[in-house]
């Protein structure tokens, strides 16, 4: 799990309290312990939850162990991370990227 202070571990009970209730944007990455992409981007997106904080809502969800809300959202591919605004999916990136990709993805959904 992440050792950022500034995310928010997400499971199939919090989804809905921590990201569809939430007001503003949140992304979430959905990944597994396994998946070697996931630990590629896995620094990336806790440096963007602590360069973010205050302004983002960041998670991690596993999805061996939440695999309700994974299938919710059509999730197949891994990592899969999720941007919302107040609670709805505006936008996702599959596969592993650059931070800087991410980066962008953040900066045009807070200037949206």
């Amino acid at each position: 799990m992440a050792t950022s202070a500034n995310i928010v571990e997400i499971t199939d009970g919090n989804f809905q309290s921590e990201i569809a209730n939430a007001n503003g944007v949140s992304m979430v990455d959905f990944w597994a312990e396994w998946c070697g992409p996931c630990r590629l981007i896995g620094p990336f997106v806790e440096q963007l939850a602590d360069e973010y904080a205050g302004q983002v809502k960041v998670g991690k969800l596993d999805v061996d162990s939440n695999q309700q809300t994974a299938s919710k959202f059509n999730v197949r591919s891994i990592p899969t991370i999720l941007f919302f605004k107040d609670g709805q999916v505006i936008d996702q990136v599959v596969g592993a990227v650059p931070k800087q990709a991410l980066a962008r993805k953040l900066q045009e959904h807070l200037g949206a």
